[in-house]
């Protein structure tokens, strides 16, 4: 695990995007993609480039259950307007939260990801360690599957929401095993908030407790951490 100190998310966001632009350089044609606040700087920064993503393949960590794909809280139409409008991809996959199967639909998701395996993954970091939506208990092996969001992923998520209420309580999210296949994975945390739990990712013990742990046994991690993110290391 390398990790790399930045004075804030925007170095941070820069330098992940350097790292992007050398792996596709290097062959890298599918992508694995992160939603909410950590990732959208990096999304600018490539929107504003001209990088060419026409004959790659982007894969999405995960989706809100029960809301259309056109819905404004919708991580599809997050993608759409922070990355796909600008940079359209030769395909994007992003789960479906309103399938009348969702347990079908994850298997389906799980057929995505081995067709098409993941050269490059940006992940952000949860301040309970969660990667994608994978909360604290989740198994190590577990693939694509069905959600509880907890308490405090809910609260994290709100500020997007008009009222809590309105904020969902299940996803489709990759597993924590989807995500350790991907050859390359860059995670990404800005803010004090994160502090305590980059510490445990990094120098704590390796546990289901803390999701994100289990990246210590990765081959090929890259961890992007501003000054208040990296403050306990």
């Amino acid at each position: 695990m390398q990790i790399i100190r930045v004075k804030d998310k925007h170095e941070g966001s820069l330098k992940a995007f350097e790292m992007i632009k050398e792996g596709i350089a290097n062959g890298a044609k599918v992508l694995g993609l992160a939603t909410g606040s950590t990732p959208e700087e990096l999304y600018a920064e490539i929107r504003k480039s001209d990088l060419d993503f026409s004959e790659m393949i982007s894969i999405n960590l995960d989706e809100y259950v029960g809301l259309n794909e056109d819905d404004e809280q919708s991580y599809r139409t997050f993608m759409r307007q922070h990355l796909f409008d600008a940079k359209p991809f030769k395909e994007s996959f992003v789960p479906n939260g309103k399938a009348s199967d969702l347990e079908a639909e994850a298997r389906h998701y799980d057929e995505i990801i081995s067709t098409h395996p993941i050269d490059i993954q940006i992940l952000g970091l949860g301040q309970n360690g969660h990667i994608g939506f994978n909360e604290p208990a989740t198994p190590f092996d577990s693939t694509t599957h069905i959600v509880d969001l907890t308490e405090s992923t809910i609260n994290a998520n709100k500020r997007f929401f008009d009222k809590v209420e309105d904020v969902p309580t299940k996803a489709v999210s990759m597993g924590i095993h989807s995500i350790f296949t991907a050859k390359e994975i860059i995670l990404m945390a800005w803010g004090e908030a994160k502090a305590d739990a980059v510490k445990a990712m990094v120098n704590g013990e390796i546990t289901e407790e803390m999701p994100a742990s289990i990246l210590q046994k990765h081959e090929n991690v890259v961890v992007i951490v501003d000054e208040e993110a990296a403050s306990k290391l």
